[in-house]
């Protein structure tokens, strides 16, 4: 009964107890202290070196500056959809290629998992920047960002892909076959879709973990976020000011995504059966006094 009310979306951790949910809220309600602490500390450090005066943020009341900003946002944005749907796609083949039976297919996609797991995204960044040109291959500045991030970002779901199948129970796989699905078609409409469902709380923070990774963006000259902020700073000569702004940008959009990803992980409502689960069900007294009427 607790399995089926927690259902997929927290298969991959285990939940507390009343001693661990206490012990989670008074760590939760001491790191808001500290944090708070922090904050308070950190306003009275600039405000005491004037940091906080109104000629230094009155700037950013302007729309020309939140324009520029925008323009970085937007390719940010850009840059990490491409990623996560390049980055997915190859994921699901890889985890495909891990559970596979072809043992071949299974060390080559292993293999890459690995090495894409373990190369920083940085040295491939520079890979792209030095490398390739050396091989006469200049790729356009977007790409030189966006392949690394999808070699990095499609290990990591392949691993959570693969989570997701492994989480299935074998009954799920069996049941297809014995209905006379062959393997692929029980792998494509059975398995895959569940598993997919299972993990997209899990999806979701990697994406978080994705749009900050384009900040590297700008070590190729990509227009994202945090060189638009490096350009205005360097232009307004408001260096601490801008970052802040920026990095508020980042707070807003990354938060609402970790909190899009701690819903999603939720335990769902319990859903009327349906199909052969709902024929094993007890009917109602009067459904089964009227079918004998009949």
């Amino acid at each position: 009964m607790t399995q089926s009310r927690h259902s997929a979306a927290s298969f991959l951790y285990e939940e507390p107890g009343p001693r661990g949910r206490r012990m989670i809220l008074v760590g939760s309600i001491i790191s808001i202290i500290v944090l708070a602490g922090v904050i308070a500390l950190g306003l009275w450090q600039f405000g005491s070196h004037g940091q906080l005066d109104y000629d230094k943020w009155a700037p950013f009341a302007q729309w020309p500056i939140w324009e520029f900003l925008l323009v970085g946002f937007l390719g940010t944005l850009a840059a990490a959809a491409i990623v996560a749907v390049l980055g997915s796609v190859l994921g699901i083949i890889l985890a495909l290629g891990r559970v596979s039976k072809v043992r071949v297919l299974r060390w080559l996609a292993t293999g890459y998992i690995e090495v894409g797991r373990t190369v920083p995204v940085l040295l491939l960044i520079y890979l792209m920047l030095f490398g390739l040109p050396q091989l006469g291959i200049n790729l356009p500045t977007l790409w030189k960002l966006v392949i690394p991030l999808t070699i990095a970002n499609s290990a990591v779901f392949a691993e959570i892909i693969r989570a997701g199948i492994l989480s299935l129970p074998r009954g799920q796989t069996e049941a297809a076959l014995s209905l006379g699905l062959r393997q692929w078609q029980t792998m494509a409409f059975v398995v895959l879709p569940q598993a997919l469902r299972n993990v997209v709380p899990s999806l979701v923070s990697q994406l978080v973990s994705l749009l900050k990774d384009t900040s590297l963006g700008y070590i190729v000259a990509y227009t994202e976020l945090l060189y638009r902020g490096q350009v205005l700073s360097s232009f307004n000569h408001l260096l601490i000011q801008t970052f802040l702004v920026v990095t508020l940008i980042y707070l807003v959009f990354n938060g609402s995504l970790s909190a899009l990803a701690s819903r999603l992980q939720k335990p769902t409502r319990k859903r009327k059966p349906i199909g052969p689960l709902a024929t094993a069900l007890p009917l109602p007294i009067g459904a089964v006094e009227g079918e004998a009427r009949v």
